[in-house]
């Protein structure tokens, strides 16, 4: 466990999503720290989500990179920087500035990427600096910068609670945003009169709340917003007076529109015309309207357009800019938002400055280079391709793992294994990106880096650190800092804390600005950076809590502009294939390096699956809980299916977030394509064409260990328990010698003592010494019936028996909670069940205030409410 830095309650923000939660974090005597939600912070007033309540959880040193590394050798600070400055400045003498790049993340600070930005843009002179901001949010940022003239949310998190009419678009915020979720849950309990409507190709657990669920085919959000512009004008309820005074290119934008009747939208959409002129006439009559999009607009390759297409209906009606009402792009990382105001994009300057020939003047005057880049750089999937061309010959990677979350992920590994120099700055020292590092830069985590963030409502947060630094991590500028001196720009990088590089970037952002840009901190230039408190920019001398409520935008002539949309095509499959979407689950972040940490986190979805709709498995011979290979020209993934109707014909659904460090062969974005938006450059993340097919398995088996296993059969994934590790594994043919393969697995010598049932072909083996658990195997023909989390929690149980544990489930006198549906307060479904069942609990309510289950994050109600409802008629029996 890290040092603490401090004894005393530090306030800062959460590292997960872009609604930038405020954290009190408490550091304990005994290591551990005490993690609460801030009830000051204006993002979420105290809320946390199950990710956010098991921070503290996060924090142990366990597999941290705790010194530089250059080819697996560990090396002095000097030597590795040395090597770094010395590999960009041979690649950039010998085939120029473009042969380097830098690839970034949402979980840099915004002073880390201030330098990164300076360094590469303002002194290497290229621009291929880009981040997996790419991948979130960057057909939001090309949308409001057609639109608006600038990369502008125009409102905040309190229009959600304000709106008659909340429109979620492509965004799962229940388990996505779940704080954002909880804020809207509660405002409609207080006026039930505000509706919902949810768009989505999945009925996703945000459709608890919805009043209508509106499951659209792929891509077909797009044409669903024209029909939307074109029904608004026939309604009469445009704003021609709005329109004609603060928009331009209404008529064009009308014209496209047009010729999207509500039955051409039923094609393109797959919707049922009656649930569009529903949807239709439900936006057309509420004035308060706020409409919510996320990924699922976004990763797409006409993300761009199915932005435009949402804030066209928006300036058609004059709904922005006022309480309760706008379009809201809601970001994925807690510092996306910062990022873009850095200059962390490869076609952004700094401050949200653009690439004219002005800006770059102004920029280079500021900063005192006449070296400054004149034009974007390369953009996240060109950037890997031109490295698999050979033409990045040096590449440094700043706190993301591409191996993983880039499109055709396969070939962006044999990218970086194809490079000169692959440079890696992060906490971990294993992940599949790291692996393939030829230097290794250790920086520093949440808990110890210090900094701000800026949420997805344009909120200015600080992270404090609360840890001091372990072994020789260091921040991320700081390592910046002194690379950027070996390559003889000291001179411009002598900041000596964040604070420094904070008051220079407040200072850029007003450097003749006068009102002209967006991105104005001028208010904060004698800020106290310490005390800094939440702050929503525009920071000038009268706050602005909504952007355009004066009708002023940031185009030539101060006009917003409309797009004219044309839809794309229905996507049809090739025969035989089906549409895969990914995205995240409730409990998980990105590709787990911090929530993989955590147990709770772990129990709820514990292996990569597949969601498939019950017609489709049956047609291809898959059954519940059995495994299924994906496949196309791009790779394959094993997975494990969930058969549920949430999911539509055709579709499939996984998850993002299995590694090579957590299952076998679980990485989907292996099997995306590399498809990207024309306009932003954004992958189509939620669309790729794949064969499914059922795996024919010899033996499941279900492990537990108090020590790390080492797992080497055909299907496995891995996740942490309360006192150890929990594994599922599948294998083709049965080990032929059992001793030989649990000595291997467990890495121990001891033998174990098992059982056999000949008629099922069921075996188990364990392992006790001194009372204690240290390893378990349950093994089956079919997927394996043992509770898991009775036995991962054996692994912390005294004065065990092998007859205890061999019998694969719990006895009388040692209740079995189930599978964990609450990960915040630990509740199993069996718990809820005979809440419901034996306590007569008819309500999520009810089962909260039994069980505590729901009584957090919220994100789980929609759940209990499913178990619930499952249950009721036992219960009346």
């Amino acid at each position: 466990m890290n040092q603490a830095l401090t004894a005393s309650t530090v306030k800062t923000t959460c590292p997960y999503c872009g609604v930038g939660c405020g954290v009190l974090a408490t550091p304990q005597r005994d290591g551990s720290v005490t993690i609460a939600g801030d009830p000051d912070h204006p993002a979420n007033f105290g809320r946390l989500c199950s990710k956010g309540s098991a921070l503290g959880e996060t924090l142990s040193l366990d597999g941290r990179l705790l010194h530089p590394e250059i080819a697996d050798r560990r090396v002095t600070w000097d030597e590795a920087l040395d090597h770094v400055a010395n590999g960009f400045m041979s690649a950039i003498n010998t085939f120029g500035p473009q042969s380097v790049a830098i690839y970034g993340s949402g979980q840099l600070l915004t002073e880390d990427y201030y330098l990164a930005n300076k360094l590469m843009k303002g002194f290497i002179g290229a621009a291929n600096i880009d981040t997996n901001s790419r991948l979130c949010m960057a057909s939001s940022v090309a949308g409001h910068k057609r639109a608006f003239g600038s990369d502008t949310v125009p409102g905040n998190y309190e229009d959600l609670e304000q709106a008659d009419l909340i429109v979620l678009v492509g965004s799962n915020l229940g388990w996505c945003h779940p704080v954002l979720y909880q804020r809207i849950v509660a405002a409609r309990a207080a006026r039930p009169d505000m509706k919902v409507v949810l768009i989505d190709p999945r009925r996703t657990v945000s459709a608890d709340i919805a009043d209508l669920h509106l499951p659209v085919s792929p891509d077909g959000d797009s044409a669903l917003f024209v029909g939307l512009l074109a029904h608004l004008d026939h309604a009469g309820v445009t704003d021609s007076d709005y329109i004609s005074a603060y928009t331009n290119g209404f008529e064009a934008a009308l014209l496209t529109a047009e010729d999207w009747s509500v039955e051409r939208v039923a094609v393109a959409t797959g919707l049922a015309p009656s649930a569009i002129t529903r949807f239709y006439d439900l936006f057309a009559r509420t004035r308060k309207v706020v409409t919510v999009y996320s990924q699922g607009v976004n990763q797409s390759a006409a993300g761009t357009d199915k932005v435009n297409a949402i804030i066209n209906c928006h300036l058609a009606t004059g709904r922005i800019g006022r309480p309760g009402m706008g379009p809201f792009s809601v970001t994925g990382q807690p510092n996306a938002m910062g990022g873009r105001e850095a200059g962390g994009l490869a076609n952004m300057l700094a401050a949200h400055m653009d690439f004219t020939p002005e800006a770059v003047d102004r920029v280079g005057r500021f900063w005192g280079s006449a070296n400054v880049a004149q034009g974007p750089g390369l953009k996240a999937v060109d950037l890997f391709a031109a490295m698999a061309r050979g033409e990045i010959k040096a590449v440094w990677i700043m706190a993301t793992n591409p191996v993983d979350s880039l499109p055709e992920a396969d070939a962006i590994r044999a990218a970086l294994k194809a490079c000169p120099l692959v440079v890696v700055s992060d906490m971990n020292r294993h992940t599949d990106t790291m692996d393939l590092a030829h230097i290794r830069f250790p920086a520093a985590g949440w808990g110890e880096k210090n900094g701000t963030v800026t949420n997805s409502e344009r909120r200015i947060s600080r992270q404090r650190p609360f840890l001091a630094l372990p072994g020789e991590a260091r921040p991320d500028w700081w390592i910046i800092r002194e690379v950027a001196k070996r390559l003889g720009h000291g001179h411009a990088f002598g900041y000596e804390s964040p604070a420094e590089i904070f008051a220079e970037h407040v200072a850029l952002s007003a450097f003749e600005n006068g009102g002209s840009r967006d991105f104005d901190l001028s208010a904060l230039m004698d800020a106290d950076y310490e005390t800094l408190v939440p702050v929503q920019w525009p920071v000038r001398a009268r706050p602005t809590a909504r952007m355009f409520g004066d009708g002023k935008f940031f185009t030539p002539d101060g006009k917003a502009r409309f797009l004219p949309i044309q839809p794309p095509p229905p996507f049809a499959p090739a025969p035989g294939t089906f549409i895969l979407n990914t995205g995240r689950v409730r409990d998980h972040w990105h590709t787990m390096t911090r929530t993989g940490k955590a147990a709770r986190l772990a129990a709820h979805l514990a292996e990569p699956f597949v969601e498939i709709h019950p017609a489709d498995a049956n047609l291809r011979g898959i059954h519940r809980a059995s495994l299924v290979r994906l496949s196309n020209q791009h790779g394959t993934a094993m997975v494990r299916a969930l058969i549920t109707d949430r999911q539509q014909r055709g579709h499939l659904f996984v998850p993002m977030h299995w590694t090579d460090q957590f299952a076998s062969n679980g990485r989907v974005d292996a099997l995306v394509p590399g498809k990207t938006d024309p306009v932003s450059g954004q992958p189509a993340l939620k669309m790729a064409q794949v064969h499914a097919e059922p795996v024919a398995v010899r033996l499941y088996g279900f492990l537990v260990a108090a020590a790390k296993p080492t797992l080497t059969t055909d299907y496995w994934a891995l996740a942490p328990a309360t006192a150890g590790w929990r594994a599922e594994i599948a294998m083709f043919e049965e080990p032929r010698d059992w001793p030989l393969f649990l000595g291997r697995t467990f890495r121990i010598d001891t033998p174990f003592q098992s059982i056999r049932d000949e008629r099922s072909g069921r075996r188990a083996f364990v392992l006790i010494e001194n009372g204690k658990l240290v390893a378990a195997l349950y093994t089956a023909p079919d997927p394996v019936l043992v509770s898991r989390q009775w036995a991962a929690g054996l692994l912390a149980e005294p004065d065990l028996t092998a007859s205890i544990v061999l019998a694969g489930r719990p006895g009388a006198d040692r209740p079995d909670g189930g599978a964990v549906v609450c990960a915040c307060m630990g509740v199993g479904i069996n718990t809820i069940i005979q809440a419901v069942t034996r306590n007569g609990c008819t309500t999520v309510e009810a089962v909260g205030a039994l069980t505590r289950a729901g009584t957090n994050c919220g994100s789980c109600r929609a759940e209990i409410r499913g178990i619930v409802d499952a249950n009721r008629l036992v219960a009346a029996e």
